[in-house]
């Protein structure tokens, strides 16, 4: 049979974008920068940079750099995500000149920085509700109105029905790239703002230089024209799950996984993550919200098809809630955590098996006869390989793993030493006990 040329019947591309080459093996650290020293300045945040780039980071997401709204402020100082003011910079943080300079020195250590933008809404005292308050939602009574059903009413939300404000907002996301050097966004309630704009504001900004664009959502469909990476809540709230609830590790499987490789689209990256400034939770050297499963969490979000985030003092071992409305530093000090993020973000920058995206590889399941508690699964690119064992139960399991058709030498990840996989392999596993192997050709 004559191979047919209907084009009608020819695989379509979903994603129209082109991720920036050095997305590829990319890790992410948010920052804050009120919490992030005793300063809370952008100069301070300078001197630590040194030690983010030795420990992996390549990315720096700053939340928001804007002056803060004071009409209806939250706490003494406010919340980031009030934006009185697009284009300026928050005098609490430094000057315009600080943060020109903070950028550069990013960029001097071979690292990259993202801004937190928030499009859906700004305060109530921003310039724009004197001189253009059509621009602005109204509630049934033609008040200002905070975004519904949640408690934000130190912000007033946006009407994305203007075209006027479509091409402001526009000319501040292009006025950041263009004047201060940054290399993308991190975009605040990204779904609650329509999709055309987004794709619109990406294609614009792409004119200037190549960016990296994530989004605060979840939906696929952020990733055609838009996005490169959005949130993985799902893979958050399964494990925290199995952490606190005891739920089968088979459900992180059928629930999560089975969809992700199926479904998602192959060029989208999703952020993975145990903990952001909104889920800020810790007691003692461990996120309370996954206890002893804390370690085992950590390593399965570097280990699956993802981006990796790193949230300010996890590093550390913070040990509790940062304040979102006040001054309250991080406790610097030496943890272990800093070296297991040091070690793997080093194999994640070297083996393309977990680069992100279409970059990486696919996760394959490895059978096991314990999948009520063990997941299993193998990630291949180009000769690089990892195996990845997870026992995610509060018991010690014997488990066997169909290895067949991954025999073979290997280096463990976190002893360095030689291991040799035969087609069966049986391990006892302790409680979230993890076991990563790797090699490259």
């Amino acid at each position: 049979m004559a191979a047919h040329t209907d084009e009608r019947y020819e695989p379509k591309k979903y994603v129209e974008i082109q991720n920036p080459d050095w997305v590829k093996n990319a890790t992410l650290y948010e920052l804050n920068v009120r919490q992030f020293s005793e300063e809370g300045t952008f100069k301070a945040v300078e001197q630590q940079l040194p030690r983010l780039k030795e420990m992996g980071i390549d990315t720096i997401w700053l939340m928001p750099v804007h002056p803060i709204g004071v009409i209806n402020r939250k706490g003494s100082l406010g919340s980031y995500y009030s934006v009185k003011d697009y284009l300026g910079i928050n005098p609490e943080f430094g000057t315009e000149e600080d943060f020109r300079d903070l950028v550069e020195a990013i960029h001097e250590h071979g690292m990259y920085v993202i801004l937190d933008w928030v499009a859906n809404h700004s305060s109530w005292d921003n310039a724009l509700v004197t001189d253009h308050p059509d621009w602005y939602m109204r509630s049934r009574n033609g008040t200002l109105q905070s975004t519904p059903w949640r408690d934000y009413d130190d912000i007033i939300d946006f009407d994305y029905s203007r075209p006027e404000l479509r091409k402001y907002m526009t000319d501040a996301l292009k006025f950041w790239v263009r004047e201060y050097d940054i290399d993308g966004y991190r975009c605040d309630v990204a779904s609650f703002v329509p999709i055309d704009f987004w794709e619109n504001a990406r294609t614009e900004l792409d004119t200037i230089k190549p960016v990296f664009m994530l989004a605060e959502a979840e939906d696929k469909e952020l990733h055609r024209k838009a996005f490169d990476a959005t949130y993985n809540w799902t893979l958050w709230n399964i494990l925290h799950q199995i952490a606190i609830n005891n739920k089968s590790a088979k459900t992180l499987g059928e629930a999560y996984i089975a969809e992700h490789v199926s479904i998602f689209p192959k060029e989208g990256i999703r952020m993975n993550f145990i903990d952001n400034h909104d889920k800020n939770s810790w007691e003692g050297n461990q996120y309370i919200n996954f206890g002893e499963a804390l370690k085992a969490a950590t390593v399965f979000t570097v280990m699956m098809d993802g981006m990796p985030l790193v949230y300010n003092g996890q590093e550390a071992g913070l040990g509790r809630s940062l304040k979102f409305f006040e001054r309250d530093p991080i406790e610097w000090k030496k943890h272990e955590n800093e070296a297991l993020y040091t070690t793997l973000f080093e194999l994640k920058h070297k083996n393309q098996a977990l680069w992100n995206g279409s970059r990486g590889g696919e996760m394959v399941r490895i059978m096991n006869d314990r999948m009520d508690q063990v997941i299993s699964f193998v990630r291949e690119k180009n000769g690089d390989k990892v195996l990845a064992f997870f026992n995610l139960s509060i018991e010690t399991v014997q488990v066997n793993f169909e290895t067949s058709f991954d025999s073979g030498m290997y280096t463990n990840l976190f002893t360095e030493k030689p291991q040799q996989v035969a087609e069966k392999l049986a391990l006892t596993m302790e409680p979230w006990e993890f076991v990563v192997l790797h090699n490259s050709i």
